[in-house]
């Protein structure tokens, strides 16, 4: 059997792995981004306890590779009777660990902001909430593309590792045809052109992103 024939009978396979990586990738990533603007709002509070707890957690994801941590909530937490089936773990491991990096590149375009912004907001009446939000937060967003653009692709590629719990993800449709093909060459081609599509797609959508804040002046090039 050649491998186009070998690919075409599998492709059911192929695209329910596609699927389930694309509800993975995009669900996790906005919802890490969502998890991120909060924590990065958080540490703007005066209070030493949350921030210090909040810096806690993002260094410990920062430390924990991220399948150790997905080991963990998987494997670990049944021990102490708590069972997560995979898509569970799954979601809650990709959103808790990019959203700690996501946090991160939040808050270093936080500090690289102008003081004069918070000041000029607090001397209009602003209060801390509606000043992070509507001043901000804009700003850091798109200060911070590039950076947001590489972290988007470590979350792509993180997805891969949920093939190791039994979810069936592209990686996971790959490993199967090789199993039951003892060809390994043909499926993952074909999976790593599947990943540099979507990579080239999310590139071009933050490009675009890039040129609208050019035109509202948030960014320069």
């Amino acid at each position: 059997m050649n491998g186009l024939t070998m690919l075409w009978d599998n492709a059911a396979l192929f695209a329910t792995g596609l699927q389930n990586t694309l509800l993975l990738f995009c669900v996790s990533a906005v919802c890490a981004f969502g998890l991120a603007c909060g924590i990065a709002f958080l540490l703007e509070g005066r209070q030493n306890l949350p921030r210090r707890l909040l810096r806690g957690l993002l260094d410990l994801m920062r430390m924990l590779p991220f399948l150790i941590f997905l080991y963990l909530l998987y494997y670990g937490l049944p021990n102490a009777g708590v069972r997560l089936d995979v898509w569970t773990a799954g979601f809650i491991a990709l959103i808790t660990y990019h959203g700690a990096y996501f946090a991160e590149i939040l808050r270093a375009a936080r500090i690289a902001l102008p003081a004069g912004q918070a000041e000029a907001a607090w001397a209009h009446g602003f209060i801390n909430a509606t000043m992070y939000w509507r001043i901000l937060l804009p700003q850091m967003v798109m200060r911070s593309g590039p950076l947001f653009g590489n972290q988007l692709v470590c979350v792509l590629k993180d997805t891969a590792f949920l093939s190791i719990i039994t979810l069936m993800d592209l990686t996971a449709a790959a490993s199967a045809v090789q199993a039951k093909y003892f060809v390994p060459l043909p499926p993952f081609i074909l999976v790593i052109a599947l990943y540099w599509s979507i990579t080239l797609i999310v590139e071009a959508l933050l490009q675009r992103l890039a040129r609208r804040a050019q035109k509202r002046g948030l960014v320069h090039e």
